[in-house]
C-alpha cells in the first residue's frame, strides 16, 4: 500500500473522530482515533482499510463509519463475545479496547472484509424534528393534502414522521406515540396548519425491511454504541413501521423519481423530500435528478403544487440546511438549520427567511 494513501486515510479517521465527538459519541470517536493511530496493514482487514481506493471521507465512502458499524455488528449479533466485553456499558482503557479490536480483525476476518464493502445505512428518526415544521409550512402555504415521496428512505422511519409525538419549544404536535421527539428548539414556533396525507412512498437502493431481523441488525449497527437513546428510539420506530406494514421500494433514486413525477396530482401538493441523502448521489445522477425536479416544477400549477423539502449538508459548520422549494413559483428558501442527528433545530420559517 502507498504510505501517502494510508496517511490520507488515517487523517479521514481523525476527521470522523472529531465529528463523532461533536455529535455526542466519545466511544466512536475513540475507535476512529485509535484506528488512525494504531491500525497497520499486517491483517487483511487493516490492509483493506489502509489501501482503500475510493474517497474515505464521510461525504464519500464513510470508511471510518464502515469500520465502526462492522465492529458494532459483531457485538450486537453476539458473534464476538470478547469484543462485546469491551463495548458500552463496559469501560476499558485504550490499550484493552484496541487489543480486542485487533483480535476481532483476525478472528472475524471474513465477516469484516465483506461488511466493509457496504456503505453505512442510517435512518435517524430525530431528523423528523426538522421535517415536521417544513411539512407544516407546506400545508399552511398550499392548503392542500400532501403526497409524500422520500428519496433514500432506508427503512422508512422518516416516512412515518406524522406518527410521532413532538415538542418543538412550546409547540406540541401529534398524538400519543412510542416515539417522542423534543429537540432543542430555537426561533419562532412553526405554523399551525391541518395536515392530511393521501399517499406516501419511499425508495432506496438497498431498503431495509423493519420486520426482518438481519435488516434491523444492520440499521442498529450503524448507530453509535454509546448512544442508547438513539438505539431505543430506533427500536420503537421500527416496531411502529412493522405494525403498519410500511415498506420502502428498492429502486434507483432517479428512475423512481422520474416515475413519481410523471403523474399530475390535481388538488394535491406533491412533496419530494430527503434527509442527508442527496449528497451521496454521484454528480451525474444528482444533476439529472435536479433537472427532473425542475422540469416537474415547471409543469406545476396552483391546482397541482410541487414542493421539495431537504435537510442536507451545505458545507457550513453549524449542522445542515433545511431548504424548502415551492412551485409553481420555484422559490427556494432556507427555512432553518438542524443538527445532523436532529438534536437541535434553529427555525427561521418561510416568512422569516431571506430567500
Amino acid at each position: 500500500m502507498s504510505e501517502n494513501r494510508a496517511n490520507l486515510i488515517r487523517e479521514s479517521f481523525r476527521r470522523q473522530a472529531r465529528a463523532c465527538a461533536d455529535l455526542g459519541s466519545p466511544f466512536t470517536a475513540r475507535i476512529c482515533t485509535l484506528a488512525a493511530e494504531r491500525l497497520t496493514g499486517e491483517s487483511s482487514v487493516g490492509a483493506m482499510i489502509l489501501g482503500w481506493p475510493g474517497n474515505p471521507d464521510g461525504t464519500g465512502d464513510a470508511l471510518a463509519l464502515r469500520l465502526a458499524g462492522t465492529l458494532h455488528a459483531l457485538v450486537r449479533s453476539g458473534q464476538d463475545p470478547a469484543l462485546s466485553a469491551v463495548y458500552p456499558p463496559q469501560a476499558v482503557d485504550d490499550d484493552t479496547l484496541w487489543t480486542a479490536i485487533e483480535a476481532a480483525m483476525r478472528r472475524d476476518e471474513a465477516f469484516m472484509l465483506e461488511r466493509l464493502k457496504s456503505a453505512p445505512q442510517t435512518n435517524e428518526v430525530r431528523r423528523s424534528s426538522a421535517l415536521l415544521p417544513g411539512f407544516l409550512t407546506i400545508a399552511a402555504l398550499t392548503g392542500k393534502p400532501l403526497i409524500l415521496s422520500e428519496i433514500g428512505a432506508s427503512a422508512g422511519l422518516n416516512l412515518q414522521w406524522d406518527r410521532y409525538r413532538y415538542q418543538l419549544g412550546d409547540f406540541r404536535w401529534g398524538q400519543a406515540s412510542a416515539v417522542e421527539l423534543a429537540p432543542r428548539w430555537e426561533g419562532p414556533l412553526p405554523p399551525q396548519a391541518p395536515i392530511e396525507i393521501t399517499e406516501r412512498a419511499g425508495c432506496d437502493l438497498n431498503p431495509l425491511d423493519p420486520a426482518f431481523e438481519d435488516d434491523r441488525l444492520r440499521l442498529f449497527s450503524y448507530i453509535w454504541a454509546d448512544q442508547q437513546d438513539r438505539l431505543d428510539r430506533t427500536a420503537a420506530a421500527l416496531e411502529m413501521a412493522t405494525e403498519s406494514g410500511l415498506k420502502v421500494e428498492k429502486a434507483d433514486a432517479i428512475d423512481w423519481l422520474r416515475k413519481r413525477l410523471t403523474t399530475p396530482r390535481p388538488g394535491m401538493t406533491h412533496v419530494i423530500y430527503h434527509t442527508i441523502a442527496w449528497q451521496y448521489l454521484p454528480p451525474a445522477p444528482k444533476a439529472e435528478g435536479e433537472a427532473l425536479i425542475a422540469d416537474a416544477g415547471s409543469r406545476a400549477t396552483e391546482a397541482a403544487r410541487l414542493a421539495r423539502l431537504q435537510l442536507e449538508a451545505d458545507g457550513k459548520p453549524d449542522g445542515a440546511a433545511i431548504l424548502l422549494t415551492l412551485w409553481p413559483s420555484g422559490e427556494t428558501r432556507e427555512i432553518g438549520r438542524a443538527d445532523f442527528h436532529g438534536r437541535w433545530v434553529k427555525w427561521v420559517g418561510w416568512e422569516g427567511s431571506t430567500g
